[in-house]
């Protein structure tokens, strides 16, 4: 099966890297949100982040064109009636995701395939929701996803040998290196990056460094290319309290509790780049 139709779910950070990176492939794509504001946000990222790779000479404004034209924004889910594919990037939230993909299974056909982009969440058990669980598939996306090489392709108990052939072969067209990776909480990369960004958090609470000097540590030290508390910030403090939180829940492990300073900073409102403060401060 050969994917060439795209219906992405969620037009946020996620949702439109997704979007675009699939119209730029040459596939056409749905994108939907919850209404036309949210919609146009989106479409208008993909138009800002195709406008400076025009001006980095890595697009032509022929190709802008066309890939803005292959993209449709959309309020319902009925557009994504005959799409080969539809993935759900929704935020990451168990009854949320539930509840969307429930309603994408009513809409779609049976050979459509139905991809979730959770970071944590466990694909079998999201599979176990929809009424042909074989075509069910985890397909991870980074951030930011036109950026970002790699996909986790993660297979739950019931996914198919043809599904995963199918998002294989799908994931490289669109220029990504997939890994197929099994089904457990945190799959594979956040499970060791999580925790990571979650022992930065414990180390700044017990003021053993600044926040800079922690990030100039771990990138002088390791050679990363930004540092776990600036990279929280890029996430969302948020989505990695909820990423540990699944951790300390699934595994009963006390290693994946969430440092009291993320919660802190998450009830405070101060969730990173998308509000304008988190560890660090930002013009909005």
């Amino acid at each position: 099966m050969k994917i060439q139709s795209v219906g992405v779910i969620g037009a946020g950070t996620m949702g439109n890297g997704i979007a675009q990176v699939c119209a730029v492939a040459g596939l056409d794509v749905v994108m939907v949100d919850i209404n036309e504001a949210a919609v146009a946000r989106g479409l208008e990222q993909i138009n800002k982040s195709l406008d400076r790779l025009v001006k980095k000479e890595t697009l032509t404004t022929e190709a802008k064109d066309a890939a803005l034209n292959r993209i449709k924004g959309s309020t319902s889910y009925t557009d994504f009636k005959g799409l080969a594919l539809v993935i759900e990037a929704a935020t990451e939230n168990q009854a949320v995701k539930e509840k969307i993909l429930k309603q994408v299974d009513e809409i779609v056909s049976k050979d459509t395939i139905i991809a979730t982009n959770t970071s944590s969440l466990s694909i079998t058990k999201l599979a176990a929701l929809d009424s042909n669980p074989e075509r069910f598939i985890g397909m991870h996306f980074f951030n930011p996803p036109p950026l970002m090489a790699l996909v986790e392709v993660i297979r739950g108990l019931q996914t198919s040998d043809a599904t995963h052939a199918a998002i294989i072969d799908m994931a490289k067209r669109v220029g990504k290196e997939p890994i197929t990776v099994k089904n457990s909480p945190g799959f594979v990369v956040n499970r060791i990056l999580l925790p990571m960004i979650n022992e930065a958090f414990f180390v700044l609470s017990e003021g053993l460094a600044s926040p800079e000097d922690i990030d100039a540590g771990m990138k002088l030290g390791c050679n990363q290319p930004i540092g776990p508390l600036a990279l929280a910030d890029l996430i969302g403090l948020d989505t990695c309290l909820a990423v540990m939180e699944v951790y300390f829940e699934n595994f009963s492990d006390s290693k994946y509790r969430p440092c009291p300073l993320l919660r802190e900073m998450v009830a405070a409102g101060y969730l990173g780049r998308k509000t304008g403060r988190g560890v660090y401060t930002y013009d909005k």
